[in-house]
């Protein structure tokens, strides 16, 4: 299905990196949902295939990639394993907003592209507390950054780390309190104070290792406030539609199981295959145009994004609108293929019930359906 939206020889390169990942992650997919962690070998893997570097420019060992490009590595990756395409579409996802945006002062965005480039480094945003909620929701982070001479000190805990312990560097958000404003601090990993505690044990996207980080008397130079609140470029985040990618790339390894069960299975009742059954075809039929019509409007939407770079404030709402869109069509698209398999769907044999656990997740990843109903409606 992905090959209707490859048009060149660029994108069929890159979509033949992103299913080598595919076949590594869909490999250890099994081990990572049950540990709830993520794999050396998938993350050795991604660098060899360096998708960390790919959003940079030349100069740093990278190709520019385009979001639409993104997207089509994104869903790829996600059929093999939806949590390690949603891990690394962060970091992905935040390199493609440093390089567009440059929000930070240069010496320290070129330290951190060189150090993505050459050794291949990973890193993440991680906003979310266990007071505050989603950050989409603006609560103040209770993470607090004190002045102490010339750097700070950091304390809180942070939630929904995805890759934590794999990361390399944190970008924090935090209350500074002598600039009574939200900062965000670039913090390495090995950073004295810095420590990972595992908590992460949910229904789905187990494996993408989101535990929370413990920031306790961190120590940093005043050079590792980033960003604040004022200083950081408001505006759609295009690379966000990494989010609908990574659900859509699961509705399609559901469909495409669903499809070869019901062209294999047949019970003793039957003359045929199920896959000749009127209401099996009838589902199979409603997945085919439900991700024909959420291909459609996410990479339709990503192409405009690319090629018209100064309309971009023009589509916050647009981009709300396809990630509540196209998850939720993920959502349909997985409960036909586990009514589908049937029963035999509900065992941990069978791939169909990770699916259906792992998908749940998009309702929960920004924005959220309600938020993006009420901006189009104030929009009206």
């Amino acid at each position: 299905m992905l090959n209707k939206w490859i048009f060149t020889e660029r994108q069929t390169r890159l979509v033949e990196k992103a299913a080598r990942i595919n076949e590594t992650a869909a490999l250890h997919a099994g081990k990572a949902d049950e540990e709830a962690s993520f794999s050396d070998e998938v993350l050795k893997k991604i660098k060899e295939e360096k998708y960390p570097s790919l959003p940079l420019f030349p100069e740093f060992g990278g190709e520019e990639l385009s979001l639409y490009e993104f997207l089509l590595m994104q869903e790829e990756i996600a059929k093999g394993d939806g949590a390690v395409a949603l891990s690394i579409g962060w970091h992905v996802g935040v390199m493609m907003e440093l390089k567009d945006e440059r929000p930070w002062e240069e010496a320290t965005l070129r330290h951190i592209m060189d150090e993505v480039g050459r050794k291949q480094k990973v890193l993440n945003r991680l906003a979310s507390e266990p007071a505050t909620g989603s950050p989409t929701r603006g609560g103040m982070p209770e993470t607090i950054a004190r002045r102490k001479g010339d750097g700070y000190i950091i304390n809180g805990r942070k939630t929904f780390a995805s890759l934590a312990d794999h990361l390399d560097y944190y970008i924090v958000s935090t209350y500074v309190e002598d600039l009574d404003t939200v900062g965000w601090f670039l913090v390495e990993k090995d950073t004295p104070g810095v420590s990972v505690e595992k908590t992460w044990d949910t229904l789905g996207m187990r494996g993408t290792e989101s535990d929370d980080l413990l920031m306790k008397d961190v120590e940093v130079d005043s050079s590792s406030l980033v960003e604040t609140k004022t200083s950081k470029p408001a505006g759609p985040k295009g690379w966000l539609l990494h989010i609908p990618a990574c659900y859509l790339g699961i509705a399609v390894a559901a469909r495409n199981e669903a499809v070869q069960f019901a062209k294999n299975f047949q019970p003793n009742s039957l003359d045929t295959p199920i896959s000749e059954v009127p209401h099996i075809q009838d589902k199979i039929g409603t997945m085919e145009w439900k991700l024909l019509q959420a291909h459609s409007f996410l990479y339709n939407t990503a192409r405009k994004w690319d090629e018209y770079p100064e309309r971009r404030d023009e589509w916050q709402e647009e981009l709300g609108a396809v990630k509540l869109a196209v998850t939720n069509t993920a959502q349909e698209v997985v409960d036909l293929a586990m009514r589908i398999s049937g029963g035999r769907g509900l065992s941990r044999q069978q791939p169909f019930e990770k699916y259906y656990r792992d998908v749940r997740a998009g309702l929960h990843n920004p924005p959220m359906d309600d938020a993006v109903i009420t901006m189009l409606a104030k929009k009206v």
